[in-house]
């Protein structure tokens, strides 16, 4: 059931679909509006607990044109019921036969879609670690390095490429194991490969602090009016030469804002949402003290309030 405006009735009224014929008809003349609609939704429901092995889908998944098929190839199923001897049947050697060659590249599309996901990182980001991964497969030289720290890393230059970078903590956290250690090594490593590849450097792309503020903030729960302040602050930041990396000049700006409101948050809480240590907070709080006035808004503080911060 629906509205849509009907030509005899010269109104919008109600209408009926007709799932059978694809008609959609008017509930109060009959005439049909429209004819031989076509049914764009699924033609079940899948209750993946209960479908076992038995998956109605009818269509694989969308052409990959980085393997070498298209990601189109044929796989030849067990039958229902068969035992371990499907194996050794002349389907299951044809099977083996022509296993996949890029089985090695899928497993690691899925981990890098996985790690993808629960980053909560966009498509175009994840397309370009796997396009990353790629290159650097085909030349080969890959072969006994940690392939976690390697998948890590692959997300890691993405993040940077795309404008929406992440840090080493964040991406050590999805990495299943790898170190901060090791993801760097394998992110040296990659550069170093692209570069001989394209004969030129890797352009990875600038870290600005005000890159992880919002979602810094958003960790920390703060009200609109605190993240819009300190979003501001971070970029007046940039004007003075504050020899800090982006997420510590972050973090202390984002420590500075919230001991000016009334939802002050302590160092620690602070530190476990941007992953800085609170020594490093304090250091940068201490190095962008003498700056406070320039760098927070005036419609966010007064002087004297500036001027009760507790010196570093």
């Amino acid at each position: 059931m629906g509205d849509a405006f009907c030509s005899d009735c010269k109104r919008q009224t109600e209408v009926v679909f007709d799932h059978s014929a694809g008609d959609t008809v008017c509930s109060e003349c009959g005439l049909v509006l429209e004819s031989h609609s076509i049914d764009e939704t699924s033609e079940w429901r899948t209750f993946a607990n209960e479908s076992g092995d038995n998956d109605p889908v009818r269509v694989g998944g969308p052409t990959n044109p980085l393997l070498a098929d298209g990601g189109l190839s044929t796989v030849i199923a067990k039958p229902n019921g068969a035992s371990g001897e499907f194996l050794s049947s002349s389907l299951g050697r044809w099977q083996n036969r022509g296993s996949n060659p890029d089985r090695g590249l899928i497993l690691a599309f899925k981990t890098i879609a996985t790690m993808s996901d629960r980053l909560g990182l966009v498509a175009t980001i994840k397309d370009r670690a796997n396009e990353i991964y790629k290159k650097v497969e085909d030349q080969k030289s890959s072969r006994g390095r940690n392939q976690d720290a390697l998948l890590a890393a692959c997300l890691y230059i993405a993040c940077r490429q795309e404008d929406k970078p992440r840090t080493v903590k964040e991406i050590c956290s999805v990495a299943n194991g790898a170190t901060k250690k090791e993801i760097g090594r394998a992110k040296e490593y990659i550069v170093k490969q692209l570069g001989l590849e394209t004969g030129q450097s890797v352009e990875m792309g600038t870290i600005h602090a005000g890159d992880f503020m919002r979602r810094f903030c958003s960790n920390l729960g703060m009200t609109n009016q605190t993240v819009k302040a300190a979003q501001e602050a971070v970029k007046k930041s940039e004007e003075f030469d504050i020899r800090r990396s982006p997420i510590s000049i972050a973090a202390a700006v984002i420590y500075i804002i919230t001991q000016l409101s009334d939802e002050k948050k302590p160092l620690r809480d602070i530190s476990l949402a941007t992953g800085v240590a609170e020594g490093t907070i304090r250091n940068s709080y201490k190095d962008l003290y003498p700056h406070v006035s320039k760098i927070i808004p005036s419609w966010y503080a007064k002087e004297e309030d500036l001027r009760n911060l507790c010196s570093p």
